[in-house]
């Protein structure tokens, strides 16, 4: 199915991909995704970009990378980063006349990433929330464990017209023994984006284990750097030169939908 380029994809006892005829191509870079719709590049609002000088270096190299168009997405989280359209949008502005400044090609546009708690449920009602694309919202919970109020705020934001997409839900190590979760998120409407790292074994080898399934078995929509330093730059990297690589390439991510949008 999704391993159209390089053969058909086969799967280990675990669900896992498994690569076999592939070559990697030796001009590898990210330009067939087009788009980024996961990351922290307005400088000194959450734990990305320090200063812009910063955040033009690495968007500078997401440019290098092959890149045209990336959704940047500050984290919204109350007791943290307390972020507002007002903030977000502002350092936006200042991103985009440093990238004409620098003569950096790229297209950025600033969703959010909004931390689910009951400061967000209440910023459901209160204003228009800040999208991916049309009414697309990223939304992220507690790593550790689940918020009881989850499936509430899921089904809210849909009766408000919006349609979640779950970050990195490979991360959510409660999740990792309920993997019929994931196929219920799905089944409700929501989107699943995968931090690419994950499959490197980046943020663990349970998380690597975990995305490889949800890869094998479709359930990923969007794939996104979630990039907050330049430490991320190099990995993002260093996959265009392993293995790793083609289960990129060969999967319908939805990224490419994202380029020549004016709005989110």
């Amino acid at each position: 199915m999704f391993f159209r380029l390089f053969g058909k994809k086969k799967k280990d006892e675990d669900g896992a991909l498994q690569h076999h005829n592939s070559e990697v191509p030796g001009n590898a870079d990210w330009s067939f995704l087009g788009a980024d719709m996961h990351s922290h590049f307005i400088p000194g609002i959450d734990d990305g970009a320090k200063d812009m000088a910063e955040s033009i270096a690495m968007l500078r190299a997401m440019e290098g990378l092959g890149y045209n168009t990336i959704v940047t997405t500050p984290h919204v989280m109350s007791d943290f980063y307390p972020n507002t359209r007002q903030t977000i949008e502002a350092g936006l502005k200042q991103v985009q006349d440093a990238l004409k400044e620098n003569n950096i090609n790229i297209t950025l546009r600033a969703a959010a990433e909004y931390y689910i708690d009951e400061y967000f449920i209440q910023l459901i009602d209160q204003e228009p929330l800040l999208t991916i694309r049309n009414k697309e919202v990223l939304v992220e919970f507690s790593m550790m464990y689940e918020p009881p109020m989850l499936n509430d705020v899921l089904y809210k934001l849909q009766s408000n017209g919006y349609q979640p997409i779950i970050a990195h839900p490979e991360r959510y190590l409660f999740f990792h023994k309920e993997l019929q979760r994931y196929r219920q998120f799905k089944d409700r409407g929501c989107l699943l984006q995968m931090n690419m790292l994950s499959v490197t074994g980046h943020y663990g080898k349970g998380i690597k284990q975990v995305a490889e399934q949800l890869l094998a078995k479709g359930l990923y929509d969007y794939c996104g750097s979630d990039m907050h330093h330049e430490r991320h730059v190099g990995v993002l990297k260093a996959i265009t030169n392993t293995k790793d690589y083609l289960t990129f390439v060969n999967y319908p991510f939805l990224n490419s939908r994202l380029c020549n949008v004016s709005e989110g």
